[in-house]
């Protein structure tokens, strides 16, 4: 009979750990871990995200019951002081590094998306966490609220998390996209919390496309307006000159302004991208994709730990927080490498069931196991004579 290790042995081996190892001493401080070294905490904190254990004694105790399988997982027997201190004083940068890496691996294997030209797609969103103001005063953002914010563009190839930043609950969307950097070429997609004229500017000298709902305040010229064809959801493509006091000071570049119906809802919806090349049509569907974003952070919050927090510092959180991405691209690379029909959700349900089964992971993935040609039944079973 074939020996195959635990399905959670399988997975932690998706991390390069030559990788890990140079994050985990270039980030880290104070004297050397003896009981609980880096790589124990990612299988606690991975351990935790996969099966939902929303507690420090809750994490001990699940790893006190498959304390001879942490020998081969390479770790330690965890202690929830040992891992509320490293939480607390270890970086969160670390996770935020190895977030980078485990992207750059899963870009690799992820499928393209589903639109038909060559640019990359992003699309720009970000979701609030809502904390306790008792439990996390450091994270007050109003006066009777206290929350952090996580800012996050999604690759549309696979779907999966690109580049992340978490901040305070009260940092504007608009404040934060500035930072971020995409390939030239790319296309990003944002609601009109992005609105930012100048960081529209800086998109368009960088080579790369954004498209965005246009505010109704905004004040512009017509230059031209190409008629739509007839039976078309467009009801108007213009190219524009942006008038107001802040858009001449900037000298901004021409503009192009989309405007479809919808054929269900017969509401309107005005555009406005510098993609002077993709058909009108390819403009609205662009923005209807970015529903995905909203869907992303629907999804990791319902089935990865980023609402319930086993640590009450500001590390602690973020540490929290970084490892549920790394987690989510872990499961993204796994499901895109077994060329599985199941979605993520499946398999993380699959991971967590079997965690510490001894099984091929891939095949369990694909779901092989289990199935086989059909068992030939009993003429008595059946009531046959």
């Amino acid at each position: 009979m074939r020996f195959n290790s635990t399905v959670f042995q399988q997975f932690l081996k998706l991390v390069p750990r030559s990788t890990f190892n140079q994050l985990a001493k270039k980030h880290h401080s104070g004297r050397a871990l003896r009981s609980m070294t880096r790589w124990s905490q990612f299988i606690a904190l991975s351990f935790a995200q996969i099966t939902g254990r929303k507690s420090l004694r809750d994490i001990e105790l699940g790893l006190q019951s498959h304390q001879q399988s942490l020998y081969h997982l390479g770790g330690r027997l965890v202690k929830r002081s040992s891992l509320a201190r490293v939480n607390e004083k270890q970086s969160y940068l670390f996770y935020r590094d190895l977030f980078g890496h485990l992207y750059q691996q899963c870009q690799a294997q992820a499928p393209r998306h589903n639109f038909n030209f060559d640019h990359k797609l992003y699309s720009l969103d970000a979701s609030v966490i809502d904390l306790s103001l008792k439990l996390f005063p450091w994270a007050k953002c109003s006066q009777h609220k206290a929350a952090v914010k996580l800012h996050l563009g999604l690759d549309h190839d696979g779907l999966i998390p690109a580049v992340a930043v978490v901040t305070d609950g009260s940092v504007a969307d608009s404040t934060i996209a500035p930072t971020l950097d995409f390939p030239q070429g790319s296309i990003v997609v944002v609601d009109r919390g992005y609105h930012d004229f100048s960081w529209f500017k800086s998109l368009t000298g960088n080579g790369v496309f954004f498209v965005t709902r246009l505010k109704s305040k905004v004040k512009y010229d017509t230059i031209s307006v190409q008629e739509a064809l007839p039976g078309s959801d467009v009801e108007s493509d213009a190219m524009i000159q942006l008038t107001g006091i802040r858009a001449q000071k900037l000298v901004m570049p021409k503009l192009r302004r989309v405007i479809t119906v919808c054929p269900i809802t017969r509401i309107r919806y005005v555009f406005l991208t510098n993609a002077m090349h993709l058909d009108a049509q390819v403009i609205a569907d662009l923005y209807k994709a970015r529903w995905e974003v909203e869907l992303f952070f629907k999804w990791i919050k319902q089935n990865l730990k980023i609402k319930w927090f086993i640590g009450t510092s500001k590390n602690a959180v973020l540490t929290q927080i970084w490892s549920a991405l790394c987690v989510n691209l872990l499961i993204a690379f796994l499901t895109f490498c077994s060329k599985t029909h199941h979605s993520m959700q499946q398999v993380l349900r699959l991971l967590s069931v079997t965690f510490f089964h001894r099984m091929e992971m891939y095949s369990l993935v694909r779901g092989d196991i289990g199935y086989g040609p059909p068992t030939k039944h009993s003429p008595q079973l059946s009531m046959g004579f």
